[in-house]
């Protein structure tokens, strides 16, 4: 026995669904157009971020920029889209190396139990007139807290070394035994020399998936941060310059007067001291 499919007129559907046929007509014709609008200025954020972030960022980072400037969209439009404009990201993680690298052992358990229990860690660079200067940052999960930071014209282990042993000297006396240090894979942070600093201090070392952002969230979402606050609002003459900006930032304003809406709206320093006084 055939099967006939039954097919309704479109005058039937638009009295079903009570929509006029004009109002329907009018829709299909309108809807491509909408889209192909709302296409071109995602496409014009986009190629803006990737410029911006040193045509650097892949599509799961463009992504995480545009949700931080409240602009709705799916990671695989973003990456359609790039691929539309042949957009690729420049390597800035140098991960092809054969040098010793820790399993996630942090497993995007953001949210730990206290202070100084876990920690992470990322670079960044920031644009001057006299050049690319690098910043390399070391965050409580616990409370958000910018506890440790340095910055240099050359992206190194000694600049990720400086930010961790700045984070030890400030929390020594309130350090587990038991902290977790967490990061990418690059080089940097799978240096002997940096892998030695860890042991030396006891510190359980974990380092996100090859290629996977997310695994590092908090390190990537204060950057944009950072560079949505502040570092895009600026034209820095020289690095000093950039430098003095980025501590008054860090150390006056997102430490200790910023409200976090992940802190109930506290600041790091008044999250902190609120639960050691407890």
């Amino acid at each position: 026995m055939k099967k006939h499919r039954q097919e309704f007129s479109i005058a039937a559907m638009c009295h079903v669904f009570g929509v006029s046929r004009s109002g329907f007509f009018g829709w299909t014709n309108r809807a491509p157009f909408v889209r192909q609008n709302e296409n071109e200025s995602l496409s014009e954020k986009i190629i803006e971020i990737h410029s911006g972030s040193r045509k650097t960022y892949g599509y799961r980072r463009i992504h995480a920029e545009l949700r931080a400037n409240n602009i709705l969209c799916g990671p695989n439009r973003v990456s359609r889209l790039m691929q539309q404009q042949g957009i690729r990201p420049k390597a800035t993680t140098n991960s092809r190396h054969n040098l010793p690298v820790y399993k996630n052992y942090l497993n995007r358990d953001f949210s730990p139990s206290g202070i100084d229990r876990r920690w992470c860690g990322d670079i960044t660079y920031i644009s001057t007139k006299e050049g690319w200067l690098y910043l390399a940052t070391v965050i409580d999960l616990y409370s958000r807290r910018i506890i440790g930071w340095a910055i240099n014209a050359r992206m190194t282990t000694e600049l990720v070394s400086k930010a961790l042993l700045m984070a030890l000297n400030r929390r020594g006396k309130t350090i587990t035994p038991s902290l977790m240090w967490h990061s990418d894979r690059g080089s940097q942070y799978a240096s002997g020399e940096f892998q030695n600093l860890l042991k030396d201090r006891g510190i359980i070392g974990s380092m996100s998936r090859k290629g996977n952002c997310w695994d590092n969230a908090v390190a990537e979402s204060f950057f944009s941060t950072l560079k949505k606050e502040l570092v895009h609002h600026e034209c820095y003459e020289t690095r000093a310059l950039a430098e003095k900006s980025i501590f008054e930032y860090i150390e006056v304003f997102y430490n200790r007067q910023r409200r976090h809406s992940t802190l109930g709206y506290q600041s790091p320093a008044e999250f902190e001291s609120l639960r050691v006084a407890a």
